[in-house]
């Protein structure tokens, strides 16, 4: 139910002598919240806070933790929210009035990393797991060791599922982490139970500088108890960014007596990620089927977002060294030169290999030296080819009929040469400072072995035209 602000600070000036109230300031009222808050400030300028509970249940948890918060008072390097009056409701239960805490509640997505407030509120998280655990047990708090913890979530999720609104991935992911007896090896610690930023009160000597930020008190202690330690970094992990929650993680661990477990961040993940959960019962026990459908959508999203986290982490990309080879030709290695072979091996190879035909684009502007090259190829052709045109041999003088009956054959390979009248005109075709392919012409002449002299036109070099 809202009460209004007035009702809340009549609530208070029952509840504390003295409390004349001369303003107050309701907090806005949310869906699914337990107490009824409002800011009273007295006529000697004092401030207050009137929390008077929305259902008998959360009278309940409010009665519990009074005792805990006189203890802890006393104990604490930070200051929690003590009562100093009760006032009796007149639909059961009471209503407190607290003394009001100075501070700033903190938005844990805009905590800065390093030196400050993201590190002074990794010692106060300590400083609270660090307190003794017979505190809470005076108080009658309740206590769980790891298993019992642990079987009590699956339990909750178990419930959950008969929802029928839990993603059947999410309940999956749930499962196996519950079940991973290794993830739940933890010292039960005192806790705060339901540590977000509106639970957080911080001061600073600096305001335009986080770093000068201290942490004055924690306020909202319903679900105190002994517990795992990991519960108390859910909304941290959840909210803030990862330099700024490494910086909480670095500070606490300093501070801790004992060294903070490998798998408390994993575990802090998952508490994150089940108070959808813990809601989603809540509001199927006050069959409210707006809410519920709410939080099935918000367990919706979180399964989206899971599975997009999950595919950006696994890309799919191979590894470098298990890619497959690249196909291409074949490529000959190269010759490395060894003073004891012969340099007439070396010759052979390099004829073996050589290019038998010029590039399109280059044949145009072909060296002088290149077209004697190519002259002298020609006179490898085949000895019975015939001519590419009926025009009669010409017949040097001197030359027996074999060679004779091979001649046109070279003249042909010859007159298939495209020839440039520019070129012709411009420089002469023959230069006589070209080096003479020797090995070449004795390729040559050992196929001619047994034969007469030729002639000059098949010299290399010898130019028919002239």
């Amino acid at each position: 139910m809202d009460r209004s602000p007035l009702y809340l600070a009549a609530l208070a000036s029952a509840a504390v002598p003295g409390l004349d109230p001369a303003s107050v300031e309701a907090l806005p009222s949310e869906e699914g919240q337990l107490f009824d808050v409002a800011f009273v400030q007295d006529t000697q300028h004092r401030r207050w806070v009137v929390r008077a509970p929305r259902t008998q249940a959360a009278g309940a948890q409010m009665d519990v933790t009074v005792a805990l918060l006189g203890l802890l008072s006393r104990r604490l390097p930070f200051a929690v929210p003590t009562p100093k009056g009760f006032a009796a409701l007149k639909e059961g239960g009471r209503a407190a009035v607290y003394p009001y805490l100075p501070g700033q509640n903190v938005h844990f997505e805009a905590l800065p990393p390093g030196p400050g407030l993201a590190a002074e509120l990794g010692r106060t998280i300590a400083h609270l797991h660090n307190a003794d655990l017979q505190i809470f047990d005076e108080a009658g708090l309740p206590a769980y060791d790891p298993d019992t913890y642990r079987t009590r979530r699956l339990a909750e999720l178990d419930r959950a599922a008969a929802t029928g609104h839990v993603p059947t991935a999410l309940l999956a992911r749930w499962e196996r982490m519950l079940e991973d007896v290794s993830l739940w090896r933890f010292a039960p610690t005192p806790t705060h139970g339901d540590l977000t930023g509106d639970q957080v009160l911080a001061v600073f000597d600096d305001e335009e500088d986080a770093g000068t930020g201290r942490v004055r008190g924690l306020t909202g202690w319903e679900d105190a108890k002994v517990a795992d330690p990991a519960d108390d970094f859910a909304a941290l992990v959840r909210e803030a960014s990862p330099e700024a929650f490494e910086t909480v993680l670095e500070a606490y661990a300093h501070a801790r007596v004992e060294r903070p477990d490998k798998h408390l961040e994993q575990r802090a993940r998952l508490a994150a990620e089940m108070r959808l959960v813990t809601a989603l019962m809540a509001a199927v026990s006050s069959d409210d089927r707006r809410l519920v459908e709410r939080q099935a959508a918000a367990l919706r999203r979180l399964d989206d977002r899971i599975h997009a986290e999950e595919e950006a982490a696994n890309d799919y990309r191979h590894d470098e060294d298990v890619r497959p080879a690249r196909t291409g030709p074949l490529l000959v290695p190269p010759h490395l030169a060894d003073d004891d072979h012969d340099s007439d091996e070396d010759d052979d190879v390099a004829l073996m290999f050589a290019k038998t035909a010029p590039d399109e684009a280059s044949a145009d502007e072909a060296s002088p030296a290149q077209v004697n090259a190519e002259e002298a190829g020609a006179h490898e052709a085949i000895p019975d080819a015939t001519p590419a045109n009926d025009e009669p041999a010409i017949e040097a003088p001197g030359v027996d009929a074999p060679a004779v009956e091979q001649a046109p054959v070279q003249e042909a390979a010859v007159s298939e040469a495209p020839v440039e009248e520019d070129a012709v005109a411009e420089e002469p075709r023959h230069d006589d400072t070209a080096p003479i392919p020797t090995r070449r012409a004795e390729v040559e002449f050992e196929e001619l072995d047994g034969l007469e002299d030729p002639g000059p036109e098949f010299e290399p070099g010898y130019d028919v035209r002239r």
